[in-house]
């Protein structure tokens, strides 16, 4: 068997094992496969190997130039070796007791192999002893040099060991020194932690000119960060020391819990490192101020078309008023030339009425009224006025020229005409049981006129041109018509009567009138006969026997036990009544009427259930009388 083959393959450890003695084989089981390997590297050496350092001839003619170029890169502290306690090898630098401490975790297997041999070949206790130094076999490191084989030679070891590198920084930056360099603070900051990323490749921070979409999908992937670090090496118990399987099921439940309480916490600090980036980072403040200013933009356009909208509808609104006022301006100009017609016919009317009456006159007047005496002059002068009242234009015109072309003879027949419709219309209105109309309109409102203004009519008058104001369309045929709708004296007015006596209550001074004096003579009358009124309404209300609830009454059964309910009850004190008071107030809210008032003489000690509701019965009768008396 070779040096070389005993260098380069680990397996070899087996064929040393099967060609030594049985009894040695026996040994070396109980040792471990740890002394193996090293017997392995030091015992089987040959002299010429222990004088070039531990290398063959055929390895050494065989390694390349990248070989030398790692061997070269590897490192031996022999300073730091030394200061190595083997008890306390868990705390202890794997990758520098190897030499690989510029390296760590980004050393491959092959590098951590390669150091391990030479580590080996250099500091056995064997070959060391051999250059003459004392060892102690208690308290040598190369015990360490094995551990950190173990460790780091195993995959799953190792990323336990890689989990708790102590030279990782695991501080998250502060937000006031990220703000000052952003980019290449946290930048540092992700690419370190990214060595714990299960997926890969990991996103970069990028820079200011890095678009939205890769930023977040930046922040995405970190706020879904998926670690595989686990923190078993940090176990201070081993499962397998446990005596039993309780034992060690129990110190395996430990060690998770421990685990996973560490794991919350560096996921909490992966957190908070995204947490702090993403508050500080001027991207994202842009991006906010993008967004910001876009919905404010559609905000601004929002309300520029609902103003615009509102602007329209105002338009169309003003339009609309304008079209409606100008038709309604030209329906009062309508109306006003209408009117304005009317009136202008009206006064021709008028005029010609007026002319053909003055005509009438005086063609009755110049045949002297057409009578033998004055007696009957005047009779005829009457029958005249009365034509002049009741005829139309063309009644007249026609009497004018019956009575020029007959003259007494046409006269008489139109009186006679005249008087005998006066007649049939009466006896008409008579018969449908209508006397007061019965007279001619003509005599009614001559008497209107004579009668007197009543108290009533003119509080009406005052009523009616305050609820009619001046403007009102027709204001005094409106207030006339008021008037004679409310009159209890069946007097028609109108509006030429309203209008003056209107005007003549404005001109009347009533510090000189006796209308004040008589309104408050009238007053006090008032007031005598309302209170000759209320005095036989007291007489006739029902007496109600009650105590005033501010007068001490002594009562010196108060604090006697309930009597029996069929003797008469002693009058209420003001103390129970206080009390009845405040338990009616407190238990107003129950709905059962038995319930109520068994709590409610609970409250009483000195009353019973039927004196309560008695007394509660006579309160409100008193209530009751006392309203009633102030309405009558």
């Amino acid at each position: 068997m070779s040096i070389t083959m005993l260098e380069n393959n680990q397996d070899n450890d087996c064929v040393i094992y099967n060609s030594i003695s049985p009894l040695l084989k026996i040994k070396l089981h109980i040792a471990g496969p740890v002394v193996l390997h090293a017997i392995a590297h030091t015992k089987l050496q040959t002299p010429f190997e222990k004088i070039s350092g531990g290398k063959s001839l055929e390895l050494s003619d065989n390694d390349n130039d990248e070989e030398d170029e790692e061997s070269n890169l590897i490192e031996d502290d022999l300073e730091y070796l030394r200061s190595l306690d083997p008890k306390d090898w868990k705390n202890q630098d794997h990758y520098a007791v190897l030499g690989l401490k510029r390296f760590r975790f980004e050393a491959s297997e092959d590098l951590i192999k390669q150091a391990y041999k030479q580590k080996i070949l250099k500091h056995h206790p064997d070959k060391r002893k051999a250059m003459g130094e004392e060892i102690r076999p208690d308290d040598d490191y190369f015990t360490c040099i094995t551990r950190a084989w173990e460790m780091l030679g195993n995959p799953t070891k190792r990323r336990s060991y890689d989990s708790v590198d102590p030279f990782f920084d695991d501080t998250v930056p502060d937000e006031k020194d990220a703000k000052i360099e952003f980019y290449d603070t946290m930048g540092r900051a992700f690419e370190d932690n990214a060595r714990w990323s299960v997926k890969q490749p990991v996103p970069l921070l990028g820079d200011q000119d890095t678009s939205r979409e890769d930023v977040e999908k930046f922040y995405s992937f970190w706020y879904d960060f998926e670690s595989w670090r686990e923190y078993s090496y940090l176990d201070e118990e081993d499962k397998e020391s446990g005596q039993d399987r309780d034992m060690r099921k129990w110190i395996e439940k430990k060690n998770k819990a421990t685990r996973s309480k560490r794991k919350k916490e560096e996921m909490a600090r992966i957190r908070s490192l995204v947490d702090t980036a993403y508050a500080v980072d001027p991207r994202i403040k842009k991006f906010q101020q993008e967004d910001k200013d876009k919905k404010l933009a559609a905000k601004r356009a929002k309300q520029e078309a609902a103003k615009a909208r509102q602007m329209e509808e105002e338009r169309l609104a003003k339009e609309a008023a304008r079209k409606e006022r100008e038709e309604k301006e030209k329906r009062e100009l309508e109306e006003k030339a209408r009117q304005d017609l009317l009136k202008q016919e009206r006064e021709a009317m008028k005029k010609a009425l007026k002319k053909e009456r003055k005509a009438l006159r005086d063609v009755c007047k110049t045949g002297n009224y057409f009578a033998d005496n004055p007696q009957e002059s005047i009779k005829h002068m009457e029958s005249v006025e009365k034509m002049c009242e009741l005829f139309k234009l063309n009644q007249l015109e026609e009497a004018i020229k019956e009575i020029q072309s007959q003259g007494r003879d046409g006269f008489l027949r139109i009186i006679n005409e005249t008087e005998s419709k006066i007649e049939a219309e009466r006896r008409a209105a008579s018969a449908e049981g209508n006397p007061s109309d019965s007279r001619n309109p003509l005599e009614k409102q001559v008497k209107a006129h004579l009668v007197p203004w009543s108290e009533h009519d003119l509080q009406l008058l005052i009523k009616a041109v305050n609820l009619f104001p001046a403007g009102s369309n027709q204001r005094w045929e409106v207030v006339a018509n008021f008037i004679n709708q409310h009159s209890n004296n069946g007097t028609i007015r109108d509006a030429k009567e309203v209008l003056a006596k209107a005007k003549d209550l404005q001109s009347t001074d009533f510090s000189k009138s006796s209308l004040k004096q008589q309104a408050n003579t009238k007053a006090f009358q008032n007031f005598i006969t309302e209170k000759k009124n209320k005095e036989p309404i007291n007489e006739r209300m029902p007496a109600v026997v009650t105590e005033r609830l501010d007068s001490p009454i002594k009562n010196s059964e108060s604090n006697q036990p309930k009597t029996n309910e069929n003797k008469s009850s002693p009058p209420w004190t003001p103390s129970e009544q206080k009390l009845l008071e405040q338990a009616l107030k407190t238990y107003s809210n129950i709905t059962e009427a038995h319930e109520r008032w068994d709590l409610i003489s609970n409250c009483i000690p000195t009353r019973t259930k039927k004196e309560c509701m008695r007394r509660y019965k006579e309160l409100v009768e008193l209530i009751k009388a006392k309203k009633a008396a102030q309405t009558t």
